[in-house]
């Protein structure tokens, strides 16, 4: 869909018993600054509303039947953000895995993140470390948290993995294919996205996810991230269920 999508709470196009909905929804959560600078707030209350914007949209895929969501929580590029921006999002991340992580523990949720993990200080790694240990076993929801990612680093990081092998004469660079290439990204084991929702209005990627959503549906939406709810949530599987997708062949509904 072309523009800015026009969205309403309405009953799900989608078939009973969850048929239908998307097995893998991903956001890019944007628009946390501006929800705070149109308020007159200072942007890290911006950033702290949108982490409430994510316990909502967690609860909200659950009751769906999504059986996997994965959030743009901080990009390889973020880092040249303000000091004190970078600073304040890192304080929400503690925040967020300390308070949240028994709750989404107990809630059998499990979570995963994807990301660069090397140069990230002792404290970062070792709390990303406990929520993915914490919650290995859990079955329900996977929670994917994409933090100090790029979608190009990826890919970069998988072919050089590949070559590793090819060098060390492990691989036959006959048998490298799109399988082995999935093998090797940060997501593997993980279907991709049936559907990315970017807020805030904006219309781009931003390196996110790039080899994943070669067939993804995406829904750009006008709402800045902190006013994220359930309700928005449904709308946008609404209008999800309502696309005829193709992946490159003929309409299933032709005929």
């Amino acid at each position: 869909m072309s523009g800015e999508a026009k969205l309403s709470a309405q009953s799900l196009a989608c078939k009973p018993a969850g048929e239908g909905v998307p097995t893998h929804v991903a956001i890019i959560m944007d628009g946390n600054g501006r929800w705070a600078a149109k308020r007159g707030l200072p942007r890290f209350e911006g950033h702290r509303r949108g982490v409430e914007a994510i316990r909502r949209a967690v609860r909200s895929a659950g009751d769906l039947g999504i059986r996997y969501l994965t959030v743009y929580s901080f990009s390889a590029e973020n880092w040249r953000r303000p000091a004190q921006e970078v600073s304040d999002l890192m304080g929400l991340l503690k925040r967020f895995v300390r308070h949240d992580l028994a709750e989404l523990h107990a809630n059998n949720i499990r979570v995963r993140i994807i990301g660069e993990r090397r140069g990230l200080t002792g404290d970062i790694a070792l709390l990303l470390d406990e929520a993915e240990n914490l919650t290995r076993q859990n079955t329900g929801l996977t929670l994917v948290i994409a933090f100090n990612y790029g979608g190009r680093q990826e890919i970069v990081s998988a072919v050089r993995a590949i070559a590793e092998k090819v060098r060390a004469g492990t691989l036959d660079p006959e048998a490298i294919d799109s399988a082995l290439v999935e093998q090797h990204l940060d997501t593997h084991g993980i279907p991709d996205p049936d559907l990315v929702i970017r807020t805030s209005g904006e219309q781009r990627v931003s390196n996110f996810l790039t080899w994943q959503t070669a067939y993804s549906e995406f829904l750009f939406i006008p709402d800045f991230w902190p006013d994220f709810d359930d309700a928005t949530f449904r709308a946008a599987i609404d209008e999800y269920c309502r696309r005829d997708r193709r992946f490159g062949g003929l309409s299933a509904r032709v005929g």
